[in-house]
């Protein structure tokens, strides 16, 4: 069982980055402009500088995905948004539908 504390940390960050997405689209594409002159050069260098000044933690990639039970951050199951160690143990307990365990 993770620690409450590392839980919410990860529940802060995901919605750090519903807030601040939209913002940080549209400053991404601003950056991602590709018109050179000169008017657009200092565009995209305050959106980079917005950009910096936002939240480390409203960036997407600082999520990390955990167990929707035990929160265990490794081994997660994208399909059914557990770990394999709980994906195991609720598979051989019958508890997932059309899941059983190999035989041959």
């Amino acid at each position: 069982m993770a620690k409450e504390s590392m839980k919410a940390r990860e529940r802060k960050r995901e919605r750090l980055v519903v807030r601040y997405s939209k913002k940080r689209a549209e400053l991404t594409k601003v950056l991602k402009s590709t018109s050179d002159s000169e008017e657009i050069q200092a565009a995209k260098w305050d959106a980079m500088i917005a950009i910096q000044k936002l939240p480390a933690n409203s960036s997407k990639i600082r999520v990390h995905n955990r167990c929707g039970l035990t929160g265990r951050p490794r081994g997660y199951m994208r399909q059914f948004g557990i770990s394999r160690v709980t994906f195991r143990e609720m598979a051989l307990s019958g508890k997932i539908p059309g899941v059983k365990k190999a035989s041959w």
